[in-house]
Order: structure tokens, then sequence, then C-alpha cells
């Protein structure tokens, strides 16, 4: 078992047994006799929560009373995972947990499966606000995490016997959940639609209606720091939740219209907006979650006060905007400010302004949010009325500063039509920042030039993390322990640059070859996983090739598997003898946005290319391909200390980051990648030596496109890309029906707007460099030991001390 670093609990494993006793006894009405592993998963958790209770109430204190301005994470994500095993590992009860549920009779592997994954994000952006909090919690900085408790969360994804996306909800609130406390005291009341008018020379807003919003609080508790955060997830409720005398007329559906109405708003994250109904619940929702934090940052850093000095706010709490969701919150600090608390616009300006900063996590102009000013001033009225005249200030101060009119046109927050979130962040907080040295050069040359060409000294880059409680300590433990015993200390999981010190253990091969066995180790873990979890049969002697992360065309998955398709034509007609083959199995996971057409018949795709190749005696035992549905955290902490190779071959210049790419390489995983996102910033790490570049640089993609683009002329001229796309065309992937995929190839042959078939000939390539480094176990393994300790970097502690520093201006309680 791994040692705990963290410091240990001075309770027995007995006396933990009999906390869980009691819990059974006096929380969930049952005996260790009748209890299922459910009920011992829910009574340990309690159990945990009340060991992290006086450290959660200090820190609560101490935020409030002390001179350390708190953090305010404002995410329409967190993509927490399960929450028991790391409570356990921050409150150094792991060992106890262990020996008391063996004691009382239970599978250990049972209970902590018991756990069902909230799932209340959808990839990298919730995954990162998770890894953020809880490093801000264990350097001890007072936070709170903002959000949504969303009922259903992220779909649920199944395949078809078509290979077809299905979306299910996903319940996972359906059972108990022990780590969310619901506080009904401390709700707040948040408003919609209405008019505003005005009263004794004052704007009022008369909303039409409102609903209640209720926190429910996880503690978030940091390791080896003593300290225990909040993530204050909103949900909503209605203030007429039943209408007696309707029901009482046999209308009962219409009995309960305001609750159901009410309760839409954190019923699923991200609801399909391409209807206005959609578009409407959707920002029903921001303005839910950034209202109620507002409201609620103002309760907790002032209590009890009726006039509290808000002039002060900026040095209690400062607000990052985690992508454009929460931009709202601006206009609405605004509007707290002067109508609710009489401040004049220049001072409520100053604060607003001075309290939010925003991160972009995105060079793609759709994913830039921007409103219709109709539905915000339906919604919204008085909002969009603060927005004007933020938008006159605006034009008015870039006059001042002699930018032309185009240009002043150019960077219009308000057109008139819409408002640009965006835009609106930029002008409306202190500091702009991107989440990787290329992306955020990118930010300042193309996304928001004008603005940094007018605002230089808002734009700073924080290049992303990841925490290495989760995803080395917890994921990896065999890794765990080979790193502290190479480096002698275990201090790394606090520090993890101190990964650094393993640099020198390169040279030696016996400790290599430990590194090897671990990673073998692991991908037989994974191989039994992936059998009782799934089915598959997956071959643990085999290279485990990965491509984990949400479908998206700009991701190029559809790269990936035209290259599988092509080497499974190379095997079948001969050209590659089939002892040449290099044994791989490739593991995708992705889920695409229910409305994202494209996206999802490049699952569908994949599913079938899978079927197809892992039912075909010729290539039996040399390629294999495997698709698990549902990809999650749970999933990725099987999967990442199992993979040999990993996919980071988005197209240059589109990726802000990624974190799956810093996951990998911490846990001895190859990277075969472009020159994008924070790909750019790990192979200056580990070495140009030590990661697999291929591909066009972002200068070329866009001579590229400026010369005229034309992916046919690709097709054409390489015959292994021609065989692959004419493969999915004529049906071998498809039981013969050439209709299925007509759409995909139409799109890879006549826009293939991110460019997979230019790069097709630069990706194989580099396949034969991969497969004959991988043909010397020795090297190999040299090389991945190297990648682990260059990439200390890459953790989110320091991820959080660069905010704290650049951005934040604090620091960790005293």
């Amino acid at each position: 078992m791994t040692e705990i670093t963290a410091p240990k609990s001075a309770v027995t494993a007995e006396q933990f047994a009999d906390e869980i006793r009691e819990q059974l006894k006096y929380t969930q009405g049952v005996t260790v006799e009748q209890a299922k592993p459910a009920d011992v998963y829910v009574a340990a958790s309690a159990a945990v929560r009340r060991h992290l209770m006086d450290s959660w109430f200090k820190t609560q204190s101490d935020m409030v009373n002390g001179n350390t301005k708190a953090v305010g994470y404002l995410s329409a994500e967190f993509l927490m995972g399960k929450q028991l095993r790391n409570a356990l590992l921050n409150a150094g009860l792991t060992e106890q947990f262990d020996a008391a549920v063996k004691e009382l009779g239970f599978s250990v592997q049972d209970v902590v499966d018991a756990e069902h994954e909230p799932g209340l994000g959808n990839g990298g952006l919730g995954r990162l606000a998770a890894c953020f909090i809880d490093s801000l919690a264990s350097l001890g900085v007072p936070a709170f995490g903002y959000g949504i408790q969303y009922k259903y969360g992220i779909f649920e994804q199944k395949f078809d016997e078509n290979g077809k996306q299905i979306e299910t909800p996903d319940y996972w609130l359906t059972n108990e959940e022990p780590w969310g406390h619901i506080d009904y005291n401390r709700d707040q009341k948040v408003s919609f639609g209405g008019e505003v008018v005005e009263e004794d020379g004052k704007k009022v807003w008369k909303p039409a209606w409102s609903v209640r919003a209720v926190p429910v609080d996880y503690m978030v508790p940091g390791y080896a720091s003593g300290r225990v955060n909040t993530l204050r997830l909103w949900t909503a409720k209605s203030y007429d939740e039943f209408d007696l005398l309707t029901f009482n007329k046999s209308e009962y559906l219409d009995a309960v219209k305001p609750q159901v109405e009410a309760e839409n708003i954190s019923k699923i994250l991200y609801p399909e907006d391409s209807t206005p109904q959609g578009k409407a619940l959707r920002l029903e929702q921001q303005y839910f979650f950034v209202s109620a934090s507002i409201h609620d940052a103002i309760r907790v850093f002032y209590p009890g006060q009726d006039k509290p000095d808000l002039t002060t706010f900026a040095d209690k709490i400062t607000f990052q905007l985690n992508d454009t969701h929460p931009v709202i919150g601006i206009p609405e600090l605004m509007r707290v400010l002067m109508d609710e608390y009489g401040y004049d616009w220049d001072t409520a300006w100053t604060v607003t302004n001075k309290t939010f900063n925003y991160t972009c996590h995105t060079l793609l102009p759709e994913a830039l949010e921007v409103w219709p000013s109709k539905l915000i001033g339906e919604l919204l009225p008085r909002h969009l009325e603060i927005i004007e005249k933020i938008q006159d200030q605006f034009a008015a101060e870039l006059k001042a500063k002699g930018v032309d009119e185009a240009t002043i046109k150019d960077m219009a927050i308000y057109t008139g039509d819409s408002v640009r979130m965006a835009y609106l962040a930029t002008y409306g907080g202190s500091h702009v920042n991107g989440v990787a040295e290329l992306h955020s050069q990118l930010l300042k040359d193309v996304t928001l030039k004008n603005f940094s060409d007018v605002y230089p000294d808002k734009f700073t880059n924080v290049t992303n993390g990841v925490t290495p409680r989760r995803f080395v300590k917890l994921a990896n433990p065999r890794l765990s322990d080979l790193i502290t015993e190479g480096l002698g200390t275990d201090k790394w999981v606090s520090d993890l640059e101190l990964l650094k010190g393993l640099e020198p253990l390169a040279a030696d091969d016996e400790f290599v070859k430990k590194f090897a066995a671990v990673k073998q180790a692991n991908k037989v873990d994974f191989s039994n996983y992936a059998k009782r979890e799934y089915g598959f049969d997956i071959d643990p002697n085999t290279m485990i090739n990965t491509m984990v992360k949400r479908l998206h065309e700009y991701k190029r998955q559809a790269l990936k598997i035209l290259a599988v398709i092509a080497r499974y034509a190379d095997i079948k007609s001969g050209r590659i003898a089939a002892d040449d083959v290099m044994p791989r199995t490739i593991v995708f996971g992705a889920k695409a946005a229910p409305g994202y057409y494209l996206a999802k018949q490049t699952i569908q795709l994949i599913n079938n290319v899978a079927r197809v190749i892992n039912n075909d005696p010729d290539v039996k035992g040399k390629l294999n391909v495997y698709f698990p549905w549902n990809y999650n955290v749970r999933l990725a902490q099987h999967l990442i200390p199992a993979a040999d190779l990993d996919e980071q071959i988005s197209q240059a210049g589109k990726e802000a980051s990624g974190t799956g790419n810093m996951k990998f390489a911490l846990n001895g995983a190859m990277t075969v990648g472009t020159l994008d996102g924070a790909n750019v910033e790990i192979r200056e790490r580990v070495g140009a030596e030590n990661f697999f570049l291929f591909g066009m640089t972002v200068d070329e993609v866009d001579a590229l496109y400026a010369e005229g683009y034309d992916p046919k002329k690709y097709y054409e001229a390489d015959p292994r890309l021609k065989a692959a796309i004419d493969m999915v065309a004529d049906g071998t992937f498809s039981n013969g029906d050439k209709t299925v995929y007509e759409d995909l190839v139409h799109d890879w042959l006549t826009k293939d707007w991110f460019m997979t078939l230019a790069d097709f000939g630069a990706y194989t390539a580099i396949q034969s460099e991969i497969e004959a480094l991988y043909a010397q176990p020795l090297e190999w393994n040299r090389k991945a030991l190297i990648n682990v300790a260059n990439s200390g970097y890459f953790s989110s502690d320091r991820s959080m001390e660069d905010y704290l520093e650049r951005i934040w201006m604090t620091g960790p309680l005293k």
C-alpha cells in the first residue's frame, strides 16, 4: 500500500470501524449485518466529513476574520470525480478505512465502487476547475468554488448496436449523496424578466418571476495543509412549488408547473441551445449561479451588516471567470452595487473592475459566447441597460486613446443586436489570461488582438496544471511508491518540481527496469478492469495507445481513426507482413455534444472500425481498437497509468492548453503531438528527443488557409489516405451501406476545416519512429521516465501560485 504522506489521523482502524457502525445505526438505520456496500460507503463518507469538520469551520472563520483575500472560482463545471478516496487521502485516513472496512466484513473495492461519480462537467474545463480548488486548499489559500449542482449533470453515454452515441440521463443523485450539505437557511433569491422603471430618479428593476437558489456545500480538503475550503453549488427551487387550488381542480400538471420551471434551471449541464428556449435556459443558468454567488460572498464577508462598506469588496474576494459562462456577473455586480447599495456608477465600476478576472479557454470564435441582446433584454432588462452604458463608456475611452472608429466598432461589447461576452469580460475585469504560452500569445496576436493593443498590461499567461494527488498518488500507487523510493522522500506530492530528482535515475538501467515493471503491472490492472467493466479482451503485452478527450473536429479523432484504417489496410493487403507488425491496442474515449452531428458520426465510425478489426482473424493480436463508453474521471484514473503512448494531435493553434497531455506525461506515457497548446511547453521541458512531434505549425496552417486549402489534393496524392477514406465510403465499416458516412466523407474531401488530410502523411510517418523506439523497451522506458522527471511544472499547485502572483495578489492564510 502507498504510504500516506498527508498528516496521518490519530484515529485507529478500530475507532474508525466504530464510527462507521455508529453512522450505520443512527443515520442509516441498519446494522452491520443488514448493511450493503452502498450503506458502508455512505457511513464511511459521513465519518470522514466529521473528521474534516473542525478544519472546515476554522478555515471559514480565519477567512472572514483575517486579512487574506479569498478566491471565488466561478465555473459552470466542476468535474470532481469520486470523493471518498481523495478525502481519505487528505484526511490521513486511507489505511484506517481499508482496515476498518475489512474488519466489518466488506470488500474495500465494493464499498469504493458504490460511489456514483458526479457528472458535473464535460471535460477539461470542469476537471481543471476541480484541480484548481484542490490545489488552493492544499496551498492553504481561502477559496470558494461556485457553480451549479446539476441534478443530472452531463449525459451518460451509451452506444447502440450500430455504434451510435445514445445520451441517457446521468442519475447521479438518485441514491444517497453524502458529500453535499444542503443549507436552506442560506438561500438567495434570483430574479428574471419584468421591466425597469424609474422611481424618485432611480432605476428600479421590477422582475416578473424569481427562483430560490439553495446552496449545497462540498468540503474541499487540502493535502497536508490543515485547510478545508468550500465548493458551493447552487440548486434551483421554486418559491411557489405547489398550487393547491389548481390541484383540487384535478389539473395536476399545472399545479406543479412553477416547481418544474424553477428546477429546470439546475436540471442538466449544457442544455441543447439550438432553440430559443434552450438559449434562454442557458442564460438563466449562467445568471442564476453568478447572482447567487455574488450575494453569497457579500453575506459571507460582511456578516450581519445592513449597510456594509462594499468599496472594500475587492479586498475581500477576487472572482475568477472560468471562461465566458459566468461573465454576466460583471453587470450583476454593477447592478447590486448601484441598485441595492446605492453606489454611484464610477464607484461601482471601480469595485467591479478590481473584483473580476477572466480566463479565456479557447481560440475558436464560435466558443466565445455571444448573446442576442433581445434575449438579455427579456430575461435581464436592467443588465442590458448596464451593458449599454458600459459600451458607451468603453467607446468613449477608446476614442480618447486615439483608437479609430472602425476598430472601435470591431471591439464593441454591445452591437445593438448582440452582446459579446468575451469582450465584456476583457474590458470589465482587471486581467485576462490564456492557459498555455502559445495560447496566451495567440490570444494577444489574434483572438483579442485589438484589446491587447489597447490594454497590454491586462494580458498574462498561466499555464494549466493537474493535481498530483488524484492523478498520481491515488491513480498510480505503484509509480508513487517508486518515485518516493527514487527520491528518498515523499514530499513530491506537495512539491512536484522535486520530480526533477528522478532524471539522473534514467541512466540507471535497474531503476528503469523497475519503472517498466510498474507500467506493465498497471497495464495488467487496466486489462482486468476493462474486462470486468466493459467485456473487452485487452492484451497487456501490446502497446496501449490512447486518445481520450472531448470529441471535436479540431481535436482530430478523425486523423487517428483514418491512420488506424490505413494500418489495417496495410496488414490486410500484405503491404506489411504480419510478423513485422508491432502489436498495438488503441483506446478511444470521448463524448460528443448531443447536437454535434459530425462528431457523433465520428464516434459511430470509430465503433464500427473497432467492430470490423477486432473480429478479423487476419489482424488478431496485431491491431485492436476499443472505445469504452461514458469516459469519466474514474475510467481516466484506471487508463492513464497504463498508457504507453498518448495522442495530442489537435491542429496547431486550436487547443488552448490540454491537461490530458500533462496527466499522461506525469504517469510515464510518451506523447505524439503537434505544436499546439501545452504540448509546446511539455516538449520544451521533457526534451525534443523525448516527444514525438509531427504536423504543421501555426504559421504553416495560417499560410495554407491563406493560399486556399484543398483537402482533395491530399486525398489524391497519398494512396494510403485514399484507400482509408475509400474504405469508409464503400461501406467496409457499415455493413456495405455506402450512405452511412456520406456526410463525413464529403466533409473530409471538401471542407476539412482542421486539415486532417494535410497532416495525415506526417502523422503516419512518425508512427515508424514510434515503433522503432518501442521495440527497444529499455530506451523507451528511459525516455518515459525522463517525461515523468520533467513534468513537475505541470502541477496545478504551480498554476495556482502563478495566479496568486500574477492576477489575484493574495496568498495562503496564516
